[in-house]
């Protein structure tokens, strides 16, 4: 089951259950009614997806993820390629076949993911070769077709015309801006097998401190703007769960040896948190 975990990204597969969570908590509570059946469905079908996307990722990246990230499964030689070809077909498979129960949104938050994510990591296109396209890849993904399209998929089958109330609107906007930064600093730790092998990363083409030092003022910027916009509109929850986010990246921004490569992967995983607390704060307040 660990090696399943660490096959499937862990943090990846909390961040989509808990993002889906929130927005069907979100759509419940505008609408006043509930179909658990239908966010379980929903919920085994994006996560399939999930796991094709990284899966697929490091079928394409093993003799990077050998120096960068020698723990995960293919790299480490716990599961063959044989494996994980089987894994990730299988996934794609299920995501596809059960995104269809319930049209027209779903579908389309599936089929879109797993175009983008194949785009990310095979050749010939490859677009993680690039940092803008591959942080494109994750802001599109994260901040606009999972916030906005599941959304839509959870108020249509709930019964209710496809609208996007404010505070949905606000949260895909500081998701959007945490996927800029999740995007950036994923790649402060893997900067020798990804210079090893061409992956033109934004820690390479400007270095650690310049992305940490720009990303890090992204982020608190998005705090910020999230809790003006919540103290206008009398939104006091999400106001004080942005003030708590912020407090918790300096604690987390403090800690940071940029230096340290265990220090800067514990950095990440925080940056991870907090992406999961907005959203609960949303699920909470929005």
């Amino acid at each position: 089951m660990i090696t399943f975990l660490r096959f499937a990204r862990a943090h990846t597969i909390v961040g989509t259950t808990l993002s889906l969570l929130a927005l069907y908590l979100m759509a419940c509570r505008h609408l006043h009614t509930s179909d658990w059946s239908m966010f379980a469905l929903t919920l085994f079908s994006c996560l399939c997806a999930n796991v094709f996307i990284t899966g697929l990722n490091q079928l394409t990246d093993v003799e990077i993820d050998r120096i960068n990230k020698p723990y995960l499964p293919l790299a480490s030689g716990a599961y063959t390629m044989t494996t994980g070809y089987l894994i990730v077909g299988l996934c794609l498979i299920a995501s596809l076949v059960t995104c269809f129960v319930y049209p027209p949104f779903l579908p389309a938050t599936v089929v879109a993911s797993l175009l983008i994510g194949t785009a990310y990591s095979v050749p010939p296109v490859r677009l993680k070769r690039f940092h803008f396209w591959a942080a494109f890849c994750i802001i599109v993904v994260r901040g606009l077709i999972v916030n906005l399209l599941l959304y839509l998929h959870f108020r249509w089958w709930l019964g209710e015309n496809a609208v996007i109330p404010d505070t949905v609107w606000l949260l895909t906007a500081a998701v959007f801006s945490f996927g800029i930064v999740i995007a950036w600093f994923k790649d402060l730790p893997d900067t020798e097998g990804d210079a090893a092998y061409g992956i033109r990363t934004l820690s390479l083409v400007k270095n650690r401190r310049w992305v940490f030092r720009v990303g890090a003022w992204v982020f608190r910027a998005t705090l910020i703007g999230v809790a003006f916009f919540a103290l206008r509109e009398q939104l006091l929850g999400i106001w004080v769960g942005q003030l708590l986010l912020l407090i918790g990246f300096e604690l987390a921004a403090r800690k940071l040896d940029l230096d340290q490569q265990s220090s800067i992967a514990r950095f990440y995983q925080n940056i991870w948190l907090l992406f999961f607390a907005e959203y609960g704060v949303f699920a909470a307040f929005g």
